[in-house]
């Protein structure tokens, strides 16, 4: 259905010589963004601490504390992964340390977009089969690959 629309073999691999010696790596998220995620958890974690010392925290529920507790967790764990988190672009594909699986081989890509959003750059590659994959670039290397591939992948007529 959109085989038409992938570049050719000579379009990829100017891409891949374009893009630089690879495998390009770089942090997923700028520096910036993983500092202000930090200092948000920093500050929820004061405040939670505060009201469970304070006497409106003896009054709240068990299964309230728990949840509360359980979701902040859940934000360490996002937190932790945002920091570790990166990004490497090889000749086998584009892949990124994740909760979960995060990875696409350049045969799998039928058109790419690229996102530059204030907080994150983001490369979204969409295949036939299944959800797009969406990768975040903090590194100035890597958002200008992104915006390459999204040139070279881009939906064709």
């Amino acid at each position: 259905m959109f085989a038409h629309q992938k570049p050719s073999q000579e379009e990829h691999a100017q891409l891949l010589q374009e893009i630089g010696p690879l495998p390009l790596k770089g942090m997923a998220w700028p520096k910036w963004i993983k500092v202000f995620a930090c200092a948000v958890l920093v500050f929820i974690g004061i405040q939670i601490a505060r009201t469970a010392a304070s006497p409106v925290g003896q009054n709240i529920s068990p299964l309230v504390a728990g949840s509360i507790i359980v979701c902040f967790i859940g934000l360490v764990v996002l937190a932790r992964y945002m920091l570790v988190s990166e990004t490497s672009i090889s000749e086998s594909g584009i892949r990124q340390s994740w909760l979960g699986r995060r990875e696409i081989a350049w045969e799998d890509i039928q058109f790419a977009k690229f996102i530059p959003l204030v907080a994150s750059k983001r490369l979204i590659c969409f295949t036939t089969r299944g959800r797009p994959v969406v990768f975040q670039a903090g590194t100035k290397e890597l958002q200008i690959a992104f915006a390459r591939i999204a040139l070279v992948y881009r939906r064709r007529k």
